[in-house]
This record gives C-alpha cells, sequence and structure tokens, in this order.
C-alpha cells in the first residue's frame, strides 16, 4: 500500500501527492531543493498524533517535517519524506486578553497581530517578513526582529505550549517549580521519564553548559539547553528547549504567547553613511547604543539602489499619495543630491511615553554622532515619516529577490551575531574576507545586536556556486566563532548551518545537544538532519541549479 493510501485511510486532514504541491513544498526561501514524498494538512491534534504513531511504526521509513508558510531561510522546513503543513487547519486564535493571547501555529502574524491590537499589546519578538511568517515558524526558529533590541526574542514570550511528542500523545509544557518538576518525575510513564533524564543530562553537565552559551543578545544556534534549568530560582522550564528547535523534538498544536503594550511615542535618527564611514561603523554603533535605542536597524548601499529603481512599486507601501510620499523623502533627497547613495542607511529609533522625552534622546544620540564623525543625520518629525524607513528595511530581502535580475539571493551566511563592542575589530576582517570573492552582495539587519543579515547574489548555474558555499562559509564561520559570535543570531541552523556548528560548540557539547534530541524522539521521527546530524552532502546535493528569473 503506498505512503499515501494509508495516511489517507487514518487521517481525516488532507494527503496529497499532487505535482503542484510537491512543488511547492520542496522550497522555502532557502538556497534548496528537496521533494517531499507527500504532503499532509492534520485537520486536527488526533490527527497529528495518528501521524506522529505512523511515523514511528514505521521502523524510521517515515520522517515528519512541519511547515507553515515556508519563510524559512535555511531549509529547515525540508524533507524528503512527509511534510506536514499547519497552515491550512491549525489556524485558530483561541484567546486575547491585554496580557497573553494563545493561538494554533498555521496563525500568521499579522492576523495575530490584528487582534491583538484590539487591547492595544502586542507580541514584540515579530520579524522583519512580519506580513508573511506564522506564528509558529516564529516559535520554531525562536525568531526575533527590529524590538529586539529591548524585548528580546521570541524564547522570552512563550508562556506555554502544547507538543505532541514520539509516542503520539499531546503535552503542556509550563516553567515548572522545584515542587512540580518533583511530580513530574515521579510519573511512571514518557513525560516522568523524559523529566528525569532531562534534569539529568542538564545538571550533570550545568558548568560546560554554562560555560559555552552564546554570549550574544541573539542566537538561535543549537538547543538552548543553557536556558532550562535557572538556579537561582530553581525552576525547570522545557518551553526554552522548544523554542528554537525547527520543530526537531515534536510538533508544536498550542501556543500561549505574554503581550506587551508598546510605547506611545517614538522618533528616529537617520545616519547616511559613505564608505569612508564604515571602517569606524562599529565604533559609530556604540556610539547610538549607549542612548539606548528601542530598535537600531541597517540596509545597505545595494538595497537603497533596488529602492529607487522600483520606487513606482513602493508608493502603495508608502502611503498611496505620491506627491506626499516625495515630500516625505525630502530630507533624504538632499543628502543623496550632496552626497550620493550612501554605503549604509541605519536607523535609531528612541521610544518612550513622552514626545519630549524620545525627541531629546534622538537628539542627544544625533548630536554625540555628529561631534565625533561627519555623517548626514536626520531626525524624524513624526512617528509616521519613520515609517518609509521601516518599509523599505522589512522589505530589503523581497526586493532583492524579486527585482534583482540575472543575480538570485543566495541565503548561506545570513545571519552571523557578534557582541557590539567587537564590531570594530571584527568587521574589517568579514569585509576582508568577502573581498577576496568579488560578490556583489547586501548588508542589512539588526546592527545595533551585532546581528547582520549578509545575502550574496549569485549565479546559480555557475561552475563554482557550492564551492563558494562551502569555502565562504568555512571563513566566516570560522572567523565568528573566533569572536564568540553565533553563526545565527535568528534564522536557526536548518541544513545550512547544522554541519557548522563545531564553529561554536565544543564536541562534548554537540553531544548533549545529541542526547537531549534522543531523549524526546528516541527514533528520530522529527525533521532530521537539522540542529543534530548535519549533513554536507545532502546540503550541497540539495542546492537550486539553473534557477531562472
Amino acid at each position: 500500500m503506498s505512503l499515501e493510501k494509508s495516511l489517507t485511510d487514518i487521517l481525516e486532514g488532507e494527503v496529497s501527492v499532487k505535482t503542484d504541491v510537491i512543488q511547492e513544498h520542496s522550497e522555502d526561501t532557502s538556497i534548496f531543493h528537496i521533494e517531499p514524498t507527500c504532503v499532509v494538512y492534520p485537520k486536527h491534534t488526533e490527527d497529528v498524533k495518528k501521524l506522529v504513531n505512523y511515523a514511528a511504526d514505521s521502523g524510521g521509513m517515515v520522517s515528519l517535517t512541519a511547515r507553515s508558510a515556508g519563510t524559512d531561510m535555511s531549509g529547515g522546513p525540508l524533507t524528503n519524506s512527509v511534510a506536514v503543513n499547519f497552515l491550512k487547519h491549525f489556524t485558530k486564535i483561541k484567546d486575547v486578553s491585554a496580557t497573553q493571547a494563545t493561538a494554533e501555529p498555521g496563525v500568521f502574524y499579522r492576523d495575530f497581530d490584528k487582534e491583538t491590537l484590539k487591547f492595544g499589546v502586542i507580541l514584540p519578538s515579530y520579524t522583519a517578513s512580519r506580513e508573511l511568517n506564522t506564528v509558529g515558524g516564529m516559535v520554531a526558529n525562536n525568531s526575533a526582529g527590529e524590538k529586539s533590541l529591548i524585548y528580546g526574542k521570541t524564547e522570552r514570550w512563550v508562556r506555554a505550549l502544547k507538543v505532541v511528542l514520539s509516542d503520539g500523545n499531546e503535552y503542556e509544557f509550563k516553567k515548572l517549580s522545584f515542587n512540580e518538576l518533583q511530580a513530574k518525575k515521579a510519573q511512571d510513564n514518557f513525560e516522568g521519564q523524559f523529566y528525569r533524564e532531562m534534569e539529568s543530562l542538564i545538571k550533570d553537565n550545568i558548568d560546560l553548559i554554562e560555560s559555552e552559551a552564546p554570549t550574544v543578545s541573539k542566537n538561535s544556534a543549537g538547543y538552548a539547553v543553557w536556558n532550562v534549568w535557572d538556579r537561582e530560582e530553581d525552576s525547570f522550564d522545557l518551553i526554552q528547549l522548544f523554542v528554537g528547535s525547527q520543530g526537531t523534538l515534536g510538533l508544536i498544536t498550542e501556543i500561549t504567547f505574554d503581550l506587551i503594550k508598546p510605547k506611545p511615542h517614538s522618533r528616529m535618527l537617520v545616519m547616511f553613511l559613505r564608505k569612508r564611514h564604515m571602517k569606524v561603523l562599529g565604533d559609530l554603533v556604540n556610539i547610538v547604543l549607549k542612548e539606548k535605542p528601542e530598535s537600531f536597524e541597517s540596509y545597505d548601499d545595494k538595497t537603497f539602489s533596488v529602492m529607487l529603481r522600483i520606487f513606482p512599486k513602493l508608493i502603495g507601501k508608502l502611503g498611496g499619495n505620491p506627491f506626499k510620499v516625495l515630500w516625505g523623502f525630502l530630507p533624504e533627497t538632499k543628502m543623496i543630491l550632496t552626497g550620493g547613495i550612501p554605503k549604509m542607511v541605519l536607523m535609531a529609533e528612541f521610544a518612550g511615553d513622552t514626545e519630549e522625552g524620545v525627541i531629546a534622546a534622538a537628539k542627544k544620540a544625533e548630536a554625540e554622532v555628529l561631534e565625533n564623525y561627519a555623517v548626514s543625520t536626520h531626525v524624524t518629525r513624526t512617528k509616521n515619516e519613520a515609517q518609509k524607513f521601516w518599509t523599505i528595511r522589512r522589505e530589503s530581502f523581497k526586493l532583492l529577490r524579486e527585482n534583482v535580475h540575472g543575480k538570485h539571493t543566495a541565503p548561506f551566511i545570513d545571519d552571523i551575531s557578534v557582541r557590539p563592542e567587537l564590531l570594530p575589530e571584527f568587521l574589517p576582517k568579514l569585509y576582508e574576507i568577502m573581498a577576496d570573492y568579488k560578490l556583489l552582495f547586501t548588508i542589512a539587519g539588526h546592527i545595533g545586536d551585532g546581528n547582520f543579515h549578509i545575502i550574496p547574489l549569485m549565479d546559480f548555474s555557475r561552475p563554482d556556486f557550492t564551492d563558494i558555499i562551502k569555502d565562504l562559509s568555512e571563513r566566516v564561520y570560522t572567523l565568528v566563532g573566533e569572536y564568540d559570535g553565533s553563526i545565527t543570531g535568528e534564522h536557526n541552523d536548518g541544513l545550512i548551518r547544522t554541519p557548522y556548528l563545531n564553529r561554536m560548540f565544543s564536541d562534548e557539547m554537540l553531544m548533549i545537544f545529541q542526547q537531549a534530541k534522543n531523549i524526546l524522539d528516541p527514533q528520530g521521527i522529527f525533521n532530521p538532519h537539522k540542529k543534530v546530524n548535519g549533513d554536507m552532502d545532502l546540503l550541497f546535493s540539495s542546492i537550486k541549479k539553473n534557477v531562472k528569473d
């Protein structure tokens, strides 16, 4: 009996092997193409349980890889077995209040945001792709975005999870007190077993775990075992293990988030950097950080140039009225006329409870920048004026994918992160490496976190394409490791980075990740070759070839 027929017989949800469905699920926004055997759309949690039990009984022949919107850049939701799509049926927002909201993983953030804003609150770890991604994907990747400088990553905002584990049962995870953990461990079942084994794994290796915990403010590499046990309050929180695990430990069916009320006032300090300023970029960033901006973002001249070229297409997103939009860009137009297209645009947004306070903070940061560097600056006059910069920043990757012809975005060193104080030393070495390859590439990202999105624009059909990926990845990730950074601040390991985790972690730490995986998924059912068991051969054999415009 075929896999499609077997799954159709036991599930209420749909099972598909149609060519267009398979092709849709064979790619995300990464450089990979892997075709699943079939695609399953589970209708409810009982379907998910049956699906897991079927995979468990298959003797290793079937694995399950969760997928929602497919905006992942690492190959995380790609598989040659069963793709489990939560976008069709797991789309309920179950409860919203002024402090929390509960939703299923297939809910788009844009829809979630509309509901929480009715209570004047938001989930602040939203990403630049906020109009496209789901909340399940945010949890799976431990996503973060423009507000992470103050509010941190998604790991900080998940209060409860429901997950179907490898035994086919759904479990609810919350932070446990000492007594609650003891009660869990006393259970004579799989739940009791994995709590006992996970506690032993972490506490027996706590010195190693704490010594190798990333020191950057943003990290999605490995399993966050360092966040599970809080020594001071003696609490135990396996949510922290699932957030960022890319569906490798179980299938998430429900999420409860904490929410915050955003600050009512903001002003943005915009800085136009020329080529000569790039040598002092790290120092300039640290000057601005002293004034504690809520967000500190950037995009480079390539993104800016694409924006100018397709400006008519952006009119709608920037306000709709072309005359009003053009008038709003008058300060920037003057800067371009006097100094040309900037090498990089920096956007530091200050938020607070009073308009006077945020204006003062932005002006103080501007004065300190101008005292040290001859850069062009502009403080926005209204909150709405800043939206034009946010639109360009949020749309930057999409702009490049859709409007640079003959070359294609190739995210593979796209998410490195180092501590901001190390940028003055780190960045020149990074640029030296990049210069050796004579590549056209763009840089955007969360510069206040030291988190850079470096996207080469490449011809996928060139014969040395995979050689460049291999060589450049080795060199960049080795450099990141030397500066105790992260090879992925928010986009996660997936296929593209799992084989390079040894640039960040010791063999002993990688074994702890493997043991954590084995405890919760002893049969290897969930999303193989991500987070652990990285496969270089699979990585390079799965790269897309001969991509057409």
